[in-house]
């Protein structure tokens, strides 16, 4: 299975952006897929997570802002992230942990 994340970009503190991965197999048999980040400088951590029935989990920091979605039909995953701050400066992947597939990455810069 392939990834490709989509939809980063520049946006102001207080911001809202949706960012999209696409499969490129049916998502029916990927099962769980995950969004993680890395900001400059730091380790890539957990940001959300979408089980293929739909129950989601979120990381601490992104709870309440941050929705996490997936279009089967349409093999794609979404992350609607909204009162973006400037610590959400990030590349963004997404990733099936079953399969250990990385997307390519997308970056999201929140300016003030």
């Amino acid at each position: 299975v392939q990834l490709q994340a989509s939809g980063g970009g520049l946006v102001q503190a207080g911001g809202s952006l949706r960012l999209s991965c696409l499969a490129s197999a049916s998502m029916f048999g990927i099962g769980t897929m995950d969004w993680y980040r890395q900001a400059p400088g730091k380790q890539r951590e957990f940001v959300a997570s979408v089980t293929g029935g739909g129950s989601t989990s979120y990381a601490d920091s992104v709870k309440g802002r941050f929705t996490i979605s997936r279009d089967n039909a349409k093999n794609i995953m979404y992350l609607q992230m909204s009162s973006l701050n400037l610590e959400d400066t990030a590349v963004y992947y997404c990733y099936a942990p079953f399969f250990r597939k990385w997307g390519q990455g997308t970056l999201v810069t929140v300016s003030s």
